[in-house]
């Protein structure tokens, strides 16, 4: 009989503290646009933030476009897990920019399927150039917002 109730108690014990335990999030970085205004030559500036490689630009493009291209905004395009909003850099009718411009972010899964699915994607645009791409595995609503939003931008350029 005492081995059933040290068994109970420490069963409950073992359940508490599991329960109690809480994980901390990890930190995932966000990719960032490469902007160096300097000329050729000159060190980008220390606050800068430069783009990893293989990862996909966060943020708008449009700053400072070098003359003949130009910026076209999808819409937003609302998804299960948040909104995804994507803009094109155009130059002689020609995609030779995406940007993700917003995904969803609400959970540590969010931010690692848009770091797999968003330079997946960005690669097929640029090599279809339209916005008859294939979906990421795995990223199906993220995927399907992406390419609506894409659709929307390819139908606003001139």
């Amino acid at each position: 009989m005492r081995r059933v109730i040290l068994t109970i108690v420490a069963t409950i014990a073992g359940l508490v503290a599991l329960l109690s335990f809480k994980s901390h999030l990890p930190t995932v970085p966000s990719a960032a646009v490469s902007t160096t205004g300097g000329t050729s030559g000159t060190p980008a500036p220390s606050s800068s933030p430069a783009t990893v490689p293989g990862e996909f630009p966060m943020g708008s493009l449009a700053g400072k476009l070098p003359t003949g291209e130009t910026a076209v905004t999808g819409h937003v395009a609302t998804t299960v897990y948040g909104p995804v909003q994507i803009q094109l850099i155009v130059q002689n009718s020609k995609i030779v920019k995406v940007a993700v411009l917003q995904q969803p972010m609400n959970t540590a899964n969010d931010i690692q399927i848009g770091e797999f699915a968003f330079p997946k994607l960005i690669s097929e645009t640029l090599t279809a150039q339209t916005a008859k791409i294939d979906a990421v595995s795995g990223a199906s609503y993220t995927s399907a917002g992406y390419i609506q939003s894409l659709q929307s931008a390819l139908d606003n350029r001139a």
